[in-house]
């Protein structure tokens, strides 16, 4: 078996299997925790407090946004262009339309990709810069938070080098960092992707139940 079908099929296979299962456990494993029980009378809808909960942290109080423009746009820029990559760059639609299921909507043009790279990269390395020179930020990150970072470069950075096609080492090399990031994802901060819905609704919904608004 070569390199490339080792990275792209069992590897792959094994990779997306930790992905999912140990999402699902992590997942669910905090929703068993559930709340402490509230004996005191609603006063609101904690569901409506869970979903406003939610809407409310995408955007940012003034109060503090000057003070935080950095991790703003960081934040969005990384994340709003990796969710683009991942969904809408051509390579990816034909990965998965081949390995997992038929993707209904069409592929980016080069350029869009480019731009799309270009913001991503930009807010993840804000992002990183921020951690390692806020003293605060630096404080509280430890090897965890640098590591994710550092592997998810690694796969945005090996993808822009196989996008060319030019050696199929460097898609397999692509492929293997995605396998590790994977496999990575479920055991570190980087599970917050699917958890920070959860925090957020959970401080939604108890200000809900109180008639408090966020």
């Amino acid at each position: 078996m070569s390199y490339i079908a080792f990275v792209e099929g069992p590897l792959f296979l094994i990779a997306a299997t930790v992905f999912v299962l140990g999402a699902l456990w992590r997942v669910i494993g905090i929703i068993r925790i559930g709340r402490k029980k509230d004996i005191s009378p609603p006063k609101g809808s904690e569901a409506v407090g869970f979903i406003r909960g939610n809407l409310r942290h995408f955007l940012p109080r003034g109060i503090f946004a000057r003070r935080t423009w950095v991790h703003i746009v960081g934040g969005y820029g990384f994340h709003l262009g990796l969710f683009v990559l991942v969904l809408f760059a051509a390579p990816h639609i034909v990965f998965i339309d081949e390995r997992l299921f038929s993707v209904p909507w069409p592929a980016l043009p080069r350029w869009g990709f480019i731009i799309a790279a270009d913001i991503a990269f930009a807010g993840l390395i804000m992002l990183w810069v921020r951690r390692i020179s806020d003293p605060v930020m630096r404080l509280i990150s430890d090897w965890d938070d640098h590591i994710g970072s550092w592997l998810t470069f690694l796969v945005m950075f090996t993808g822009c080098l196989a996008l060319q096609e030019s050696h199929v080492f460097l898609r397999a090399t692509h492929m293997l960092f995605v396998d590790i990031w994977l496999i990575y994802f479920p055991f570190s901060r980087l599970m917050h992707a699917f958890t920070f819905f959860l925090s957020r609704g959970n401080t939604g919904a108890t200000y809900g139940r109180k008639g408090m608004s966020l």
